[in-house]
């Protein structure tokens, strides 16, 4: 028996499957150029055809899905500090300086600030002491 075969994936459903590799093809690469992912993952574009055929073997409907497997974005980590202010309420702050208790200089606006990134200032003008000395 005798085959031939006459389909070019590029013309199937008048171009539509090619429209959809394209348009995810664009989500990959667009992924591989994300500086929030990792650059060595590996991406992964799937096409699956779903072939159904009639009861006389003739007719056959198929079913075009492409899925992208993209990276991940990598994962952001921070330090929070928490406590009970004077008051008994809980507090939470990202810490900004890199140590507890440590002030640093703020690159972004040229300001002094604390760990939690309160400029001291402002911190001065409302009558709070900052102790540098003052152990965790």
């Amino acid at each position: 028996m005798s085959k031939r075969i006459d389909l070019d994936l590029s013309n199937i459903a008048e171009g539509g499957l090619q429209e959809k590799v394209d348009m995810e093809m664009a989500k990959v690469f667009e992924n591989i150029h994300d500086l929030n992912t990792k650059a060595t993952t590996k991406r992964k574009l799937t096409i699956t055809l779903e072939l159904e055929p009639d009861e006389n073997r003739e007719v056959v409907k198929v079913n075009s899905t492409v899925k992208s497997n993209l990276a991940p974005l990598t994962d952001v980590s921070t330090t929070i500090l928490t406590g009970i202010n004077d008051s008994g309420e809980v507090e939470a702050n990202e810490l900004r300086s890199g140590a507890k208790g440590q002030t640093f200089f703020d690159p972004d606006d040229g300001k002094f600030k604390d760990d939690k990134g309160t400029p001291v200032e402002e911190i001065e003008n409302q009558g709070k002491v900052i102790d540098l000395q003052k152990r965790g």
